[in-house]
């Protein structure tokens, strides 16, 4: 008699995920309340101007891309609104700039340890506004914080010989770093003698932004934070007389109308906009450095203006690289920022959540799907079954990782930046090639070349149109030790970092020429 086979072990079940208590947006919600009553009433937030919280706006509807939860809309102002608290701005300004700077930088301080005092819950704020992971939250709290306590302590030395504008900086920034990008220049704008203005992103961060701007209220600092249009309040953010300068974080389709505009003016700038950011392999040998550094790639579904979507390869290393790349891709981490297994557990290290919207989403699927139609041939494609999921969730703002090889020339993921999860690969087996795939954008922020000949790089990276240009390592930002800025389309107006930033919201010397991508380099006002 045959034995009877042991029977197959039934496949283990994954966990069920719960929401960590204690995070959930209401839990946000009534913390924030608690803190800055006058910024949070009921269901809605207020806009800040004429040094006051007003409950004027017409509030819009918002959910959460992590799981499609309620959550405050920002309250949209009319024009003839924005240009009063504009107005206002400038009475602030004309008082602010005549108070002594170890004043301000008290004041600055002061505010700076209030952000530290309530960090988790600014962090909890951006996870429900805008699906980062709650360590790549936390980090964008931190930079923020520990960027202008840099400024604050060297400020001295960077106001030497210069002073404020004649007019508060406006900033419009998107919404993919509130804190680290936009509260961080608020603040060392303010450190400089100006009042601000900042304009809440349409997409999301509209509570993070208001306890930002409530915190630093009370500390005296003369902040402006309304919600509204780009197209409606743009006549007042941008065009009005009584703005000193203008400082725009976003795309270029809505960059070309500001920078227009502020070049007419002669108003002083700071416009940074999106390019395709590219990574170059050519003769190149150290794969098991480009494996490491793939996932980190990734970091918030590259929702970065400094992500890289694009690799152009050499087509004779092309299985080299798939042997180098694939194995990296296929160990992202994908799913709800706030899912645990057990109560106690913290927050799991994810590579990203979801994107910004579930319309963002649609638009991502839809052009693979065109590009795929077209020729594009599909390397990798992330599983939803591989997510960290709570049950029953709504996940239609999540995209699972993409790779494509050789886009169509037609579609938008062969020349535009994706701003999201997708990786395009284009073949290349000249160096002329190479290059021409590497500037398909018309400039770019930063780039990086894998070679391992010196003197390749040494020669190659000059004609690469990107304001930063990687030895095989990718660039950032960099806010403090060395400038930021871009290439052709990418960037108009001044450069900024370390103390170029103070600069580009100072006035200097007569004649003073700031450093920047400038139209024929025009002297700034």
């Amino acid at each position: 008699m045959a034995p009877i086979p042991a029977p197959t072990p039934a496949p283990a079940l994954a966990p069920t995920l719960t929401l960590k208590p204690g995070t959930a947006w209401t839990d946000a919600w009534r913390r924030c309340c608690a803190v800055a009553p006058e910024a949070f009433r009921d269901d809605r937030v207020r806009n800040l101007w004429n040094a006051g919280w007003q409950p004027d706006g017409r509030v819009l509807p918002a959910t959460s891309p992590v799981d499609g939860t309620p959550i405050a809309g920002p309250p949209r102002l009319d024009a003839d609104t924005a240009h009063r608290a504009v107005r206002a701005a400038l009475d602030q300004h004309r008082a602010w700039r005549h108070v002594p700077l170890p004043e301000r930088r008290a004041r600055v301080a002061a505010t700076l340890d209030a952000l530290t005092e309530h960090r988790e819950l600014l962090a909890l704020l951006l996870v429900w506004e805008i699906g980062k992971p709650w360590r790549l939250a936390q980090a964008d709290v931190d930079r923020a914080i520990d960027g202008v306590r840099w400024y604050a302590d060297g400020i001295d030395g960077m106001l030497t010989g210069r002073a404020p504008l004649d007019g508060p900086v406006s900033n419009i920034a998107s919404w993919n770093y509130p804190m680290s990008v936009l509260v961080h220049a608020v603040l060392v704008q303010a450190l400089a003698g100006n009042a601000v203005i900042a304009k809440t992103p349409t997409d999301g961060g509209v509570a993070c932004l208001t306890l930002a701007a409530a915190l630093a209220a009370r500390e005296g600092i003369p902040v402006t934070l309304v919600s509204g249009s780009g197209g409606e309040l743009s006549e007042a953010l941008v065009r009005a007389p009584e703005i000193g300068c203008v400082s725009f974080v976003g795309g270029r389709d809505t960059g070309a109308a500001v920078a227009t505009a502020v070049a007419d003016l002669g108003k002083r700038h700071i416009l940074e906009q999106e390019g395709l950011n590219t990574w170059g392999i050519w003769n190149h040998s150290d794969w098991d450095t480009l494996t490491a550094v793939v996932p980190k790639l990734f970091d918030y579904g590259k929702q970065r203006c400094t992500a890289y979507p694009r690799f152009v390869v050499q087509r004779e290393l092309f299985d080299e690289f798939l042997a180098a790349y694939l194995p990296a891709v296929r160990t992202l981490s994908v799913g709800h920022p706030l899912a645990v297994e057990d109560p106690a557990d913290p927050p799991p290290r994810l590579d990203f959540g979801p994107v910004i919207s579930a319309a963002k989403a649609k638009e991502l699927h839809d052009q693979v799907t065109e590009a795929v139609d077209r020729g594009a041939v599909p390397l990798h494609r992330g599983r939803p079954t591989d997510a960290r999921f709570l049950p029953g969730q709504d996940t239609s703002a999540y995209v699972h990782p993409v790779t494509l090889l050789n886009p169509p020339r037609s579609s938008p993921l062969h020349h535009a930046e994706p701003f999201g999860p997708v990786d395009t690969v284009v073949l290349v087996d000249t160096e002329a090639e190479l290059l021409a795939a590497m500037n398909a954008s018309n400039g770019a922020l930063v780039a990086t070349l894998s070679t391992d000949d010196r003197a390749t790089y040494d020669r190659l990276a000059p004609q690469i149109r990107a304001f930063k240009v990687g030895h095989g390592v990718p660039r950032s930002r960099g806010d403090r030790d060395e400038l930021f800025g871009g290439l052709g389309a990418s960037w108009s107006g001044a450069f900024v970092g370390g103390d170029l930033l103070v600069r580009a919201v100072t006035r200097g010397p007569a004649g003073e020429r700031l450093p920047g991508n400038f139209s024929a380099y025009q002297l700034m006002p």
